[in-house]
């Protein structure tokens, strides 16, 4: 646990002995190697900046900074750059342990943190921050955690008697508290900001908390050898998954506007720093310990903010920029008040102690426009903006189209068809031959577009026209081939991925359209025995469907009129074209040969066993093998979309069950009914036959009662009202016994 290891010395050692021989003793005693262990509290654990900044520290051996970098540490470090993920799951010995807090009770706790704290009292958050050696808060990204800062600084400052060794304390705030400074020189606005001129910063006006506790935090250092506080100016922090310009990233990889927004006109100086070089800072401070206690930390650039929106544009986006009045930032939901006033300020800065001073090992000194590739690698690494790039092969009415049309909704990819291809590009060149007129209110950037030959473009039309015309209206392979080349390599199939419909048909077209153009990469390729090929746009998956000639034909028979209209389907065309797919398929070398040579071997799926008429398992059969998407997911509209869908499903269900619970309930009170009435019906039956066996079974006595009885019964009755006798029933009796018939 993190709180026993910050009661511990700050060193102990670890010695690995074997038995040592005789001539061992002779020579030299075991060596013994002492590792330091420092723990390192930081706030905010699942937030962009700190989470990179302690997944970097715990990668960091204790004290390394103070060792000069060697060449080879350098290439190390550079190997590990490309390779981000496999670096991190090893924890070297010896490094900083990490602990912190959660935003949210919910949050898991990350792979490089030793211990989390989730929504505990200020009580028992300062006995955490007495535990640890180095106590670090992150105001740049959370405005709220500044109190938490100024609570934490002043409660350990109180504190200090009883600190058993020294501890610091790093504050890393933003130059925004720098935004309103007065120039250094007034006739020259391009001399920089540096460490020393702290005193002189006028603060921008929505970071005057951000200040004071700068302020503060300096004041509580005054005893350098128990409480040693540091603040670190960070500039706009990009790299790594996220940062302010992860909505213009965004913004260009979905390719959904035509040019990317730079807000006013866009010459405003923007200090900026590497999420990772900041990182490397913070570990710098931990190890030296300076003197100087306020530091900057941006890289060596003078980049503004249109060539930062420039750059990504080039780089991943569609080429474009257009500048927009400052107050269309506020339109844009994914950036805040904060980030658009770093977005939006103008200001020139230089860490000069940093560089003079701190053995960091730099992943973007240079700056953001000069590390745009490394940058743009790592940020889709990290967020998984990988394409998916398929290509679907099969004979004619096999299903490509619809089996392609699903899997780009599903991916969200670009589904590419021939037909669609050719006219694209053949309207793009008409487009460019046709004179223009601009509007007044539009507005070009000569340096930022691409020109274009009108002349190329319309000779290449003519050449189109012509190998038309000689081909009876179908285009030749070469065209064919340059277009779908351009298609590929157009950004939003690099940067999302492609479905390729039906293309290429054969191993020489294949092999013409993957071709690696580049002859040096060509020549490695062939001295690894392999074809070349453009890795830029090779597909990842290749699907083969196939069924036999039959089933095709008596599908193409079924299709109804409104499909087969205009298409390829009527009788003569698709025998012709299912044959041509049969006899090209036969030689040696198909297309399918191809990939198989590459080591892209292709999915097969025989739709005709499917017996599938929509190819909704082959659909599924494909998705299982390529796996999940790898975009940013749903928009808001579409989760909107998705809930509202849902909660109609959801609203429906209920009803349906609601009704047949109704139903249920109906039938079963109707069959009661229909029950009670039947078993009233049989009781009112079984009443009437006990009647009637009743009175069957009481006849024969009434008969003797009736024939022998009563005759003597009623004779009895006159006497006695004759005679009058003081006993009545025995007079009765006694008559009845004398003048019974069978005594008689």
């Amino acid at each position: 646990m993190p709180h026993l290891l910050g009661n511990q010395t700050d060193a102990f050692s670890l010695a690995t002995r074997a038995a040592p021989t005789m001539a061992e003793e002779e020579v030299a005693a075991p060596t013994e190697k002492v590792i330091r262990i420092q723990t390192v509290f930081i706030n905010l654990l699942d937030s962009y900046s700190s989470g990179n900044i302690g997944k970097f520290l715990s990668n960091c051996v204790v004290g390394a900074s103070l060792e000069e970098i060697t060449e080879e540490e350098e290439e190390e470090e550079e190997n590990k750059s490309a390779m981000p993920e496999a670096s991190s799951t090893k924890l070297k010995e010896g490094t900083f342990q990490i602990v912190g807090t959660l935003s949210t009770p919910e949050t898991p706790q990350p792979d490089f943190a030793v211990e989390t704290y989730r929504a505990i009292s200020r009580e028992d958050l300062l006995m955490h921050l007495l535990e640890c050696d180095v106590i670090i808060y992150n105001i740049t990204e959370n405005p709220q955690q500044v109190e938490e800062a100024i609570w934490a600084v002043s409660a350990l400052n109180e504190e200090i008697n009883h600190f058993e060794k020294r501890k610091v304390f790093i504050l890393v705030s933003t130059v925004m508290t720098w935004a309103r400074s007065k120039p250094l020189d007034p006739d020259d606005s391009e001399v920089p900001f540096t460490e020393e001129d702290y005193r002189r910063r006028k603060h921008h006006p929505n970071f005057l908390d951000h200040i004071n506790a700068e302020k503060l935090v300096l004041k509580c250092g005054k005893n350098v050898k128990k409480f040693a506080t540091y603040v670190v100016a960070a500039g706009l922090q990009y790299g790594m998954e996220g940062g302010i310009l992860h909505t213009f990233f965004k913004m260009a990889w979905l390719g959904e506007v035509p040019a990317l927004p730079v807000f006013g006109d866009g010459t405003n100086v923007v200090p900026a720093i590497h999420v990772l070089d900041l990182a490397g800072v913070i570990q710098n401070i931990i190890d030296h310990v300076p003197k100087l206690h306020y530091l900057v930390a941006v890289d060596e650039s003078i980049h503004t903010l249109e060539d930062f929106v420039k750059c990504i544009s080039r780089s991943t986006g569609p080429g474009k920029v257009q500048k927009v009045p400052r107050e269309n930032a506020f339109l844009t939901k994914d950036l805040t008040q904060e980030c658009i006033d770093h977005l939006l300020v103008n200001l020139r800065m230089e860490a000069l102690f940093v560089k003079e001073n701190f053995n960091i090992r730099w992943v973007a000194q240079a700056g953001f426009v000069e590390n745009i590739n490394s940058v743009l690698k790592e940020y889709k690494q990290s967020r998984r903006l990988l394409p998916i790039k398929i290509c679907i092969l099969g004979p004619p009415a096999v299903g490509k189209s619809s089996i392609g049309e699903a899997l780009s909704k599903h991916y969200k990819l670009h589904h590419i068809k021939l037909r669609d291809v050719v006219s694209e590009a053949i309207a793009k060149l008409e487009a460019i031959v046709t004179p223009k007129d601009v509007g007044e209110g539009e507005e070009e950037d000569e340096e930022e577009e691409e020109e274009e030959n009108v002349e190329d473009a319309q000779e290449l039309l003519d050449g189109i026209k012509e190998s038309m015309d000689q081909n009876a209206g179908r285009l030749e392979d070469q065209y064919i081939i340059r277009f779908i080349k351009e298609k590929l390599k157009s950004m939003p199939c690099r940067n999302q991925g492609y479905i390729l419909d039906g293309f290429p048909k054969t191993y020489d077209q294949a092999k013409e359209l993957f071709n690696q153009e580049d002859e040096e990469e060509e020549e490695e390729e062939l001295r690894g025995k392999m074809l070349p090929f453009d890795k830029l746009i090779i597909p990842e998956f290749v699907c083969s469907l196939d069924a036999s000639d039959e089933f095709l034909k008596e599908r193409v028979i079924n299709l109804p009129e409104s499909i087969v209209a205009g298409t390829h389907y009527n009788q003569d065309q698709f025998l012709r074209a299912l044959s041509n797919y049969r006899a090209i398929n036969t030689e040696d070398e198909t297309v399918l040969n191809y990939f198989d040579e590459l080591e892209i071997h292709p999915i097969h799926i025989d739709v005709e066993r499917l017996k599938d008429a929509q190819n909704r398992l082959g659909i599924k059969l494909l998705i299982k093998e390529i796996g999940e998407p790898r975009n940013y997911g749903l928009t808001d509209e579409e989760k909107a979309e998705e809930e509202r869908r849902a909660a109609e499903e959801r609203l429906a269900r209920e009803a349906m069950e609601e009704a047949e619970r109704e139903h249920k309930e109906a039938m079963e009170t109707a069959e009661k009914i229909a029950r009670w009435e039947e078993w009233n019906k049989r009781l009112e039956e079984v009443k009437r036959e006990e009647r009637e066996f009743l009175e069957a079974q009481s006849l024969p006595l009434r008969n003797y009662l009736m024939t022998y009885v009563m005759p003597t019964l009623m004779q009895g009755l006159n006497e006695c009202c004759k005679i009058r006798p003081d006993d009545p029933v025995d007079f009765l009796a006694e008559y009845l016994f004398k003048n019974n018939p069978e005594m008689l």
